[in-house]
């Protein structure tokens, strides 16, 4: 820590103030002539003039900008360092434009890791171009197999509307809930599982009532009329069978025709028996044409008809159930390969990232010059007590986080200060502050505070948590060549100037039954005597009413006839909880003057 402990600097402030009131006192009469018994010890003269109200603190200085250099290098185990500069070393700026390396560290581990590192990656390379090419296969085939099943399912209905004819292959279809406009028509283009998974949605609604409806539901003998089927190939055959139906009634008649005028010649002997008989056979082998014809007819409208339009439009479903089952196959498979493609893509940017990192940690083992200073190892002889930290060294392990080198910039220092709960509404940002080094005694140097702690310092706090200080920090105004960082000094903030104050040492002063005396030389005889203090700093202490300029008073209290009862109980103050003005209260301001 930079200050000292409250006993220590309290025993410091009453050897000065001691020390001081001898210097003072010297050659001072202790003793009236007479007064016999009175030990009134070492005495102090009132005086009149400016008295300084200051709050004197130590501490250490150090830079306002540190320039910290932390390693970097990640690992658990920590890093060992190879090289470092010496301290004290002052980086020039040709340093800082050369980059001096001031830190070398161990990376012969880095470099085994980044070998095998780029062995790995070359391997998630050639996965990547692998799962990109099968992608773009995958898309290529499903574009071919998507095509040649639309174009199957194209042809089918070309077939099934080739038997039907086109006004009665459009009616079944529309019975059957198919739109004829979109059931094979080409799906879009796929560049993606998305764009698949579309076009798989939209065919399975269209099929959705073709491939539920069944077939039989159609009355198909309702189409077996010339009058309902439309010019395709069923048409063809039901006016075949219907015109051999025609013709066979046709050659009946003639054959009917010639066999009654063959009889009436052979009743009347024009002809012979033998061409009766002829035209009698001719005459039923038509009867037998026409009964073949009509059987024909039947069985085409009843079963041939039936059979070739029901497997037309199954064929057709069939096509359009394959088409689907295509588009969804496609989906999958292009999904399949899509989630390797991204599998292969992640893989390799994890690998790459690791390679970079790496790669960036091998370049940290290299710390170089990055501004003109003095060269102070690790955080400027800062104690992490709390912390397994090594001493920066050469062949010492460092870890991550760990400040390597401190390169404090001189031109600009300060000293952060504790001040203490008692002190602190008195401190405020801009006072003038005299800055000592107890390194250069006979030096002052300006300073001026600079920022003043909000809440107490949690450091201190945890230390000592009936000590309540606030850290303050005070800026050196011109700092000059024999600064060097942490070095120890002592800080006087200026709080106010009395400029005409009758003042007296503070131990003069003694709290008695919420009262302020002290005790005042009178001839032979002390006299103990109410006063007003104000204003105090660490030696005086003003007196607004109770003495004036030229009262000799003593520097402890005492004890005289009729007033040892209250003598002793101006020995000793209350404490300090119970006192309602700490501020003015002589014994728990010197309590309370150092953190």
């Amino acid at each position: 820590m930079n200050s000292a402990s409250p006993n220590v600097l309290l025993k410091s402030t009453w050897f000065r103030i001691a020390a001081f009131a001898g210097v003072v006192l010297a050659g001072v009469y202790l003793f009236k002539p007479g007064a016999k018994g009175l030990d009134t010890g070492l005495t102090f003269t009132a005086r009149r003039g400016p008295l300084d109200i200051t709050v004197l603190q130590g501490g250490s200085i150090e830079s306002e900008e540190n320039g910290e250099i932390k390693c970097e290098v990640k690992g658990g185990q920590g890093v060992k360092i190879l090289k470092i500069v010496e301290e004290g070393y002052q980086v020039s700026e040709e340093d800082v434009k050369t980059n001096k390396v001031l830190v070398e560290l161990d990376s012969a581990d880095l470099g085994n890791k980044i070998t095998q590192q780029e062995i790995t990656f070359g391997s998630t390379v050639a996965s990547l171009t692998d799962a990109q090419q099968a992608y773009d296969i995958q898309l290529n085939q499903n574009l071919s197999d998507v095509k040649a099943a639309e174009q199957k399912a194209a042809f089918a209905r070309m077939d099934f509307e080739k038997y039907m004819g086109d006004q009665a292959a459009l009616e079944i279809l529309a019975q059957l809930g198919i739109k004829t406009d979109t059931a094979e028509r080409p799906a879009p283009v796929p560049t993606g599982a998305a764009t698949e998974t579309a076009a798989a949605t939209n065919v399975t609604a269209t099929l959705a009532a073709s491939t539920n409806a069944p077939a039989g539901a159609i009355d198909w003998l309702r189409y077996a009329d010339l009058t309902k089927l439309g010019d395709g190939e069923a048409k063809q055959k039901l006016r075949e069978a219907q015109d051999a139906v025609q013709i066979a009634q046709k050659e009946l008649q003639q054959a009917q025709s010639t066999l009654e005028g063959t009889r009436r010649l052979f009743d009347k002997d024009f002809v012979t028996k033998i061409e009766l008989d002829k035209d009698q056979l001719a005459y039923d082998n038509s009867v037998l044409k026409v009964k073949k014809a009509e059987t024909a007819l039947s069985l085409f409208t009843k079963y041939e008809f039936r059979r070739g339009a029901e497997e037309a439009l199954s064929k057709y479903l069939e096509s359009l159930r394959e088409l689907d089952r295509t588009r969804k196959g496609a989906v999958s498979k292009l999904a399949q390969a899509d989630a390797k493609l991204k599998s292969a893509q992640a893989k390799h940017g994890v690998e790459e990232r690791q390679l970079k990192e790496l790669t960036d940690q091998l370049g940290k083992c290299t710390i170089r010059a990055r501004r003109p200073g003095l060269v102070v190892y690790g955080s400027g002889g800062e104690v992490r007590y709390w912390r397994d930290e090594e001493q920066i060294r050469e062949g010492a392990t460092i870890r991550e986080g760990q400040t390597v080198l401190t390169i404090p910039d001189l031109r600009k220092t300060c000293i952060k200060v504790r001040i203490h709960e008692a002190y602190i509404k008195k401190v405020l940002k801009g006072q003038r502050v005299v800055i000592t080094a107890d390194a250069f005694p006979d030096r002052t140097l300006e300073g001026e505070v600079s920022q003043v702690g909000v809440l107490p310092d949690s450091e201190s706090s945890w230390l000592n948590p009936d000590m309540k200080v606030y850290r303050t920090t005070i800026t050196i105004k011109a700092p000059q060549d024999w600064i060097r960082p942490g070095m120890s000094a002592k800080v006087q903030i200026l709080v106010k100037q009395l400029t005409n104050a009758v003042h007296i040492p503070v131990q003069s002063v003694s709290p008695m039954d919420d009262k302020k005396v002290c005790y005042v030389v009178q001839g032979a005889k002390l006299e103990r005597r109410e006063v007003e203090v104000g204003e105090f700093n660490d030696e005086f202490i003003e007196i607004r009413k109770g003495l004036k300029a030229g009262d000799r008073v003593s520097l402890r209290a005492q004890t005289t006839p009729g007033e040892k009862g209250a003598s002793q109980r101006g020995k000793k103050a209350p404490p300090a909880k119970e006192q309602p003005k700490q501020e003015n209260s002589v014994v728990s301001a010197a309590a309370k003057a150092a953190p």
